[in-house]
C-alpha cells in the first residue's frame, strides 16, 4: 500500500507510523508527544496500533500501558506519570482521552503552564498521545467547518508547539476504494473495481464498516480469485438495501411501472426467492416508518436526520438523502400511514400460505404506487360543492 498516492488522513498516518517504527529500529528520533487529532476512529486505531506494536511488549502492557482520562484524571496527574520512571518497564506510553477538558471554559493557564515545564525537559523513556477526537476533519481539508478550523488551530499553538501533530482526516471515497482494493490484494483476491465501488458506496465511506465488510467478503470468497459486484450486493447487507431505496423512490414518484420492475429485480436477485417476500416487507414497512417520521419532524437535510431517527432506526448514510425526498413527495401523514396498512394487510396474507408470494408483493407494490383514491366523506364534499 506504501506506493499509492493517498489523501489527508491517509498520508498523515503513514507519516506517524514510518516515524514510530524508524524510532523503534534505531533510525529516527521519537518525539515526546502527539496529538492524534480527528474522529477517524480507523486511522486512530491503525495509530494506536503502530504504538502498541513498537513499544508496549505484550508481557508488559500492564507496566508500561496508560489510558488516561481528563475528565476523571486531572493534566498534573498525566504529567506526573510521564516524569515519572517505571520500575518495571523501560519505556512507558501514555494515551490521553477527552483533550477537549482543556479547552473548555476558563484559561487553564495553570494547565498549560505545567505542560510547557514538562516538555522543555520531558522524560525520553515516556510517550504522550493526546486523542482530540472533538473536532471533525473532512476528506478535503479545506472544507473543514469554521469552528473545527479554530479548534484545529488552538491545538496547533498549544499542543502541537511541542508535539507533533496527526490528522485523523475523513476517508475520502477513492481512499476507501484504494484501501480495500490493496487489502484485497494483500489476500491474493482480486477486488473488481464495480464491486470495489459498490462496497464503499454503501457504507458511506466508513472505514471501519468497509474493513469489516471486507473481512466477510474476503472469507466468502476465499479460493475464488475475486470478489466480484454479486458478492458484495449477497454479502453486505446495505448494498441489497439499495434496491430497496430505488424501490420506495419510484413507488413514492407513484412511477408503477419502475417499482414493479425493481420489485423483479429485488426477488429475482435474492437467494431465497419468494421465501425472502416476509424480509421485503419488513424493510419496506420500516422505510414508510422512517419516512412518517421525517415527515412529522420536517427534516430537511441529512445533518437533521441523525437527530430525529434514533439509534437501530437509521438508514445507512447513502440512503439519507434520498429517504427525505421521498418523505416530501408525500402531502400528509395520511398518506404514509396508508401505505403502512397496505404493507400490513400483505404481511398478514403472506403469513396465511398463499399459493402466489409473488402476486401478493407485486399487487401491495402497484397500490402503494397508484395515487390514493380519496375517501367516501372526501367524495361527498367534493359532489356537494359542485352541486352547489
Amino acid at each position: 500500500m506504501s506506493g499509492l498516492r493517498w489523501g489527508a488522513g491517509f498520508s498523515s498516518v503513514g507519516r506517524f507510523v514510518a516515524e514510530i517504527e524508524a524510532a523503534e529500529a534505531g533510525t529516527g528520533k521519537l518525539r515526546p508527544g502527539y496529538v492524534l487529532a480527528g474522529d477517524e476512529i480507523f486511522l486512530l486505531d491503525r495509530c494506536r496500533a503502530a504504538v502498541l506494536k513498537a513499544f508496549v511488549p505484550p508481557e508488559l502492557r500492564d507496566f508500561c500501558l496508560s489510558d488516561l482520562d481528563l475528565t476523571s484524571t486531572s493534566i498534573f496527574e498525566v504529567l506526573d506519570r510521564a516524569q515519572t520512571p517505571s520500575l518495571m518497564a523501560p519505556f512507558q506510553v501514555i494515551f490521553v482521552r477527552n483533550v477537549r477538558q482543556l479547552y473548555t471554559r476558563g484559561a487553564k493557564k495553570d494547565e498549560f503552564a505545567a505542560l510547557d515545564r514538562y516538555f522543555k525537559s520531558p522524560n525520553p523513556q515516556a510517550m504522550l498521545l493526546f486523542i482530540a477526537d472533538f473536532l471533525r476533519i473532512p476528506a478535503d481539508t479545506r472544507r473543514m467547518e469554521l469552528d473545527d478550523k479554530n479548534r484545529f488551530e488552538r491545538l496547533t499553538e498549544t499542543l502541537g508547539a511541542h508535539c507533533g501533530m496527526v490528522e485523523l482526516a475523513r476517508v475520502s471515497e477513492e481512499d476507501a476504494m484504494r484501501w480495500a482494493t490493496a487489502k484485497a490484494q494483500e489476500s491474493g483476491l482480486r477486488l473488481e473495481p464495480n464491486a470495489a465501488r459498490e462496497l464503499v458506496d454503501a457504507l458511506g465511506a466508513d472505514m471501519m464498516l468497509v474493513s469489516s465488510e471486507l473481512e466477510k467478503l474476503l472469507l466468502y470468497t476465499s479460493g475464488r480469485g475475486r470478489i466480484t459486484l454479486g458478492d458484495v450486493e449477497t454479502m453486505v447487507l446495505s448494498a441489497k438495501q439499495r434496491t430497496l431505496y430505488e424501490l420506495t423512490d419510484a413507488i413514492s414518484a407513484h412511477d408503477r411501472v419502475r417499482a414493479l420492475a425493481l420489485l423483479q429485480g429485488l426477488l429475482n436477485s435474492s437467494d431465497a426467492g419468494e421465501d425472502a417476500a416476509i424480509g421485503h416487507l419488513y424493510m419496506l414497512a420500516r422505510t414508510f416508518r422512517q419516512m412518517l417520521v421525517i415527515l412529522e419532524k420536517n427534516v430537511r437535510d441529512s445533518r437533521a436526520i441523525w437527530q430525529a431517527l434514533w439509534q437501530g432506526f437509521r438508514m445507512p448514510p447513502f440512503a439519507a438523502d434520498d429517504l427525505i425526498r421521498q418523505a416530501r413527495r408525500y402531502k400528509s401523514r395520511r398518506e404514509l400511514t396508508r401505505a403502512l396498512r397496505l404493507v400490513a394487510r400483505a404481511d398478514l396474507e403472506l403469513r396465511s400460505s398463499p399459493p402466489d408470494k409473488r402476486l401478493v408483493l407485486e399487487r401491495l407494490v402497484y397500490e402503494l404506487a397508484s395515487e390514493p383514491k380519496p375517501s367516501a366523506a372526501v367524495w361527498a364534499t367534493t359532489q356537494l360543492s359542485f352541486e352547489t
